[in-house]
């Protein structure tokens, strides 16, 4: 039997905040069976799924009420990686640590956290015919599959990013291909996105940064193909937020949180 699994103690993690620049620390907590994903942010309980996103902006926000937690992408994807099914995640604040901008920290939380595996089955979803979406040259489609596969496309004007695919089975190599691709940007939108409150945390430390010229930090990049990586990074942490372990094939251009957000709203219940 493909058992359910929670975490086996639990584990504390703190950081900044992308948006905010702000201390934030969430704790993870093992969760009873069935209970799935959850966090508590100030008291609130706000489920981790796509019915409870609130915003997409550069992040996918979760709240209910007037709670809400943001850039849960990373840690979900990570959560989804180790195939945890049932989890508490408390939060102070209301966004979780940027870390260094990828999912090795969470990986590394969730390994001295331990796994336990709980004696009832583990769920999981798929769809029965292609699901498809697109807004204004962006596409997604999530196709039946035996297990997770992404095929993930990004095309920026940009020297030092252009064409860039990735695919492959993320569960199976996710620490080593996907969990060290870190959040990028671009100097040109600095202005805009501090103006409108969600980076007052970015650094050289935590966002990979490009100028006219390449990125701006010291190393460059951690492989050529790094923003196709977080894409997919960001992508898989998306798709936890249907109940189960997905078995589905996901293909993506050009896409993003709120293109993926509107493709899992497609999936039947």
């Amino acid at each position: 039997m493909n058992r359910q699994a929670t975490i086996a103690r639990r584990v504390e993690v703190s950081g900044v905040g992308l948006r905010s620049g702000a201390a934030c620390s969430v704790w993870l907590c093992p969760a009873e069976a069935d209970s799935g994903v959850r966090f508590r942010v100030g008291g609130v309980v706000v489920a981790a799924h796509v019915n409870a996103v609130v915003d997409a902006t550069l992040a996918t926000v979760l709240g209910h009420g007037s709670a809400r937690v943001a850039l849960v992408e990373h840690l979900l994807a990570a959560v989804l990686a180790t195939r945890i099914d049932n989890l508490w995640i408390e939060v102070s604040g209301d966004e979780v640590p940027i870390l260094d901008g990828a999912a090795l920290g969470w990986l590394g939380a969730l390994a001295k956290a331990g796994r336990m595996c709980q004696n009832i089955s583990a769920h999981t979803w798929t769809v029965r015919e292609p699901i498809h979406v697109s807004n204004n040259g962006s596409e997604a489609t999530l196709y039946p599959a035996e297990e997770l596969e992404l095929d993930i496309e990004v095309d920026f004007a940009h020297p030092s990013i252009g064409l860039q695919r990735w695919r492959g089975r993320p569960l199976a190599a996710f620490g080593a291909e996907l969990a060290w691709a870190r959040t990028f940007g671009f100097r040109r939108d600095a202005e805009r996105l501090l103006a409108l409150g969600i980076a007052q945390g970015a650094t050289l430390e935590n966002t990979v940064v490009f100028d006219e010229d390449g990125p701006m930090n010291p190393g460059g990049v951690r492989a050529i193909d790094e923003v196709v990586r977080h894409k997919a990074l960001d992508a898989l942490g998306d798709l936890a937020l249907l109940p189960g372990r997905p078995c589905v094939r996901l293909v993506a251009r050009r896409g993003g949180h709120a293109l993926h957000h509107a493709l899992l709203r497609a999936v039947p219940a």
